[in-house]
């Protein structure tokens, strides 16, 4: 599996899935925030971990009665082996008719040091899910149990969720605003990249506050902008 530096974690954890987008867009990667996938509660915590798929097909009725054929249960599998410091994310196809999971399949991701869950259906025991303390994004709230319409299929293979492609070893980052994907490779420099941009936000909105206008300081820095960012910087030991 891959490995996320802690520097390169701790970089992620302080910037906006905002900024993100904008950096993967310049990269020509234009579709790499999950659609319709928000934070159970907006003040959960941050979340950044490498990722780590399961894949839902429908559930057919003959494969999930009681007297069906005993098979792995796949979803009880991903809850074990996805590696501390991951995320599990999990292709519902958009479905949250049923819960991808629920709050003790949530509580051990927790209890193992994963690093969140993302679905692009629907979770369940939303508050037990709170006290878990887990990053935990999904469509909405879904009180039918899994098998009434997913079935988990697979783990660890490209999936689609929220109409984005996620391979395993992806790097998924949320905030309040939404997940955004970024490939493993590009990581370190969009990190690097987005605390530098974030800085700059910063002051600009201390500028705005102060009356200053728009053309020549958001969303391009002229060069009195650029000026005056340095001073400030070099004001506040940045």
């Amino acid at each position: 599996m891959p490995e996320l530096s802690q520097s390169t974690r701790e970089a992620l954890m302080s910037v906006g899935t905002s900024t993100l987008t904008g950096l993967l867009e310049r990269r020509g990667l234009r579709n790499m925030c999950l659609q319709e996938v928000l934070p159970v509660r907006p003040e959960l915590s941050r979340m950044v971990g490498l990722a780590f798929t399961m894949r839902f097909i429908p559930a057919r009725w003959d494969r999930n009665t009681p007297g069906a054929p005993v098979r792995r249960n796949v979803q009880v599998q991903a809850m074990e082996e996805c590696p501390p410091g991951h995320v599990l994310v999990i292709d519902a196809r958009g479905d949250a008719r049923a819960a991808s999971a629920g709050d003790l399949y949530v509580g051990r991701l927790k209890a193992r040091g994963c690093a969140g869950i993302v679905t692009d259906g629907g979770l369940r025991d939303s508050e037990g899910i709170l006290r878990t303390g887990l990053p935990a994004y999904h469509r909405r709230p879904s009180s039918p149990p899994s098998p009434i319409v997913h079935q988990p299929v697979d783990l660890n293979l490209p999936i689609a969720c929220g109409g984005v492609a996620v391979y395993p070893g992806d790097v998924i980052v949320g905030d309040c605003d939404g997940v955004v994907v970024i490939p493993p490779e590009m990581a370190e420099e969009i990190a690097r990249e987005a605390v530098a941009a974030t800085l700059y936000d910063e002051f600009a909105e201390e500028e705005i506050v102060r009356g200053r206008a728009l053309p020549g300081l958001f969303p391009v820095a002229g060069d009195d902008a650029k000026r005056d960012f340095e001073a400030w910087k070099k004001a506040r030991g940045r």
